[in-house]
């Protein structure tokens, strides 16, 4: 954290005077980390994200020795912590561990070698658990202390803010999350029109794209194979991970379909998510936490039939809900928010329909057929969303909800009837620019509406650059070229 600084020139007074103060600032950070102990087990995950990154087996392919060493670590680490986190827990036995670190070279994505790290866990709770295993193999510990407390304690020192973090870059391209250091770059050399970004970046996206063909080719050919042997409805990921690390993903799903095939029998119909954490959503969707190693697919794989039950009891509780108003469906929308775990949506379904049955609504059982609805917990009031859904919390009044929705379900079929109307164009739009500008693929971020998706691909083939021959093209908010080629255009960008 702090690190003292010998200063020969300090007379023995300013030395004493130091060192109180630098263990006051030890005492201060102590200080917080002591209050800050209840760490739940998603902020565990995120916590350890670098750690998982250095040590996960999907990266030891080729040291099956490793990779095996790595893989019966993190079940123990993993054992560990969830029972740390079991009610009335109050300490576990002492537990060594072995892992072999990657050590990865700065602005290089490159694997430059391991190391093997061995230590012994013996705290009593979460917070001390990952900062123990953090500290243990070298990796930074910063993100573990909010910036406002570490602030505050800082300047009360009389010593600069500490920096944030600064990741590695192959750490933004294991995780999906944007680089800002590489965005912020990124900004500042932007042309001021497509035409000149274009130019000067066509060559490095053509590079980048052919470098990526045979990495593309094997995940189209992963991922088919996968479906068909498994019957899967099909497989997508949460975040923009590059094409090297969905391969990887779907080699390790792989792996363990030819090492205990009866494991994925279970996954018959579903649509696989590889997502930050392992469980089944509220659509319906089987999620593969990419940290996670093969035991704990496989344990999921074995619940999934209690899941599926979860799953039918939320379509019930659907059902019934409509039923008390007006035909109207309760739906979940993904693109909009995080993903919601299928038992926290089937806890939110349940409080909402018990309250519902505790009051007679006076709603024609028709009267709202067609029409969508969102709940939420934290909202203490009804609204309609532009795009033609309610949004209803969870605990309302409900003589004020039956009033709000019959006096906006004429404005609400309006909106439903025009996002139809435009998604229904900007398909036609799209198709229509993949085929006039030779484009590989044409996407888009959730952040961009159907509108904006429509107006972009309208100028971009008015425009008709023949430098994106080929490309994939992904409309955003920002330019930006991937990866593996891959083009992100502002939707609004400038002739």
């Amino acid at each position: 954290m702090f690190q003292p600084v010998i200063r020969p020139s300090l007379s023995g007074d300013a030395c004493y005077c130091w060192t109180r103060k630098n263990r006051s600032q030890r005492k201060q950070v102590s200080t917080y980390l002591v209050q800050q102990r209840a760490l739940s087990g998603a902020e565990a995950v995120n916590a350890l994200r670098p750690f998982y990154f250095a040590v996960h087996p999907d990266f030891f392919g080729q040291y099956p020795r490793e990779r095996e060493v790595n893989e019966n670590s993190l079940k123990r680490l993993n054992g560990y912590l969830e029972h740390l986190q079991k009610p009335g827990s109050n300490s576990v036995l002492p537990m060594e561990l072995t892992f072999y670190v990657r050590d990865t070279k700065e602005n290089n994505q490159k694997q430059s070698g391991f190391r093997s790290v061995t230590f012994i866990l013996h705290t009593n709770d979460v917070l001390s658990t990952v900062m123990n295993v953090l500290t243990s193999c070298s990796l930074p510990v910063e993100h573990m202390k909010e910036p406002k407390e570490m602030s505050k304690s800082v300047h009360d020192a009389g010593v600069p803010f500490h920096r944030p973090i600064k990741w590695d870059k192959s750490y933004y391209t294991f995780t999906g999350f944007r680089d800002p250091e590489q965005e912020l770059q990124q900004a500042k050399k932007v042309e001021h029109t497509l035409h000149l970004w274009l130019r000067n970046c066509e060559s490095e996206a053509t590079n980048k794209h052919n470098a990526s063909l045979p990495r593309r080719e094997e995940l189209s050919r992963l991922k088919k194979e996968l479906c068909q042997k498994f019957l899967l409805a099909d497989i997508r990921w949460q975040r923009s991970w590059g094409v090297a690390h969905k391969c990887s993903q779907l080699q390790s799903l792989s792996r363990l379909s030819h090492q205990n095939p009866e494991a994925l029998i279970n996954l018959q119909g579903h649509t696989v998510v590889f997502a930050d954490h392992s469980g089944m959503n509220a659509s319906g969707d089987v999620m593969l936490g990419t940290m996670d190693v093969h035991h704990q697919w496989t344990k999921l794989f074995q619940q999934l039939p209690s899941y599926q039950s979860l799953w039918q009891q939320t379509g019930w509780l659907r059902e019934r809900i409509s039923d008390l108003l007006g035909g109207s469906q309760v739906i979940h929308l993904e693109k909009l928010g995080p993903i919601q775990p299928i038992a926290e949506h089937y806890s939110t379904l349940s409080t909402f329909h018990k309250s519902l049955m505790s009051q007679h609504l006076r709603l024609h059982p028709r009267s709202l057929h067609g029409l969508t609805m969102v709940l939420e917990n934290d909202r203490s009031t009804p609204s309609l969303h532009e795009m033609g859904h309610f949004i209803i919390p969870t605990s309302c009044d409900h003589l004020k909800l039956q009033i709000f929705l019959q006096k906006h379900a004429f404005e609400a079929r309006k909106r439903t009837l025009h996002r139809n109307q435009l998604q229904v164009e900007e398909e036609a739009v799209v198709k229509l620019c993949l085929q006039r500008l030779s484009l590989m693929g044409l996407s888009k971020e959730p952040g961009v509406n159907s509108s904006q998706m429509i107006l972009c691909c309208k100028r971009l083939m008015e425009e008709h650059s023949p430098l994106m021959q080929g490309l994939h093209v992904c409309v955003s908010h920002f330019y930006s070229v991937m990866q593996d080629g891959d083009l992100c255009v502002p939707w609004d960008w400038k002739n």
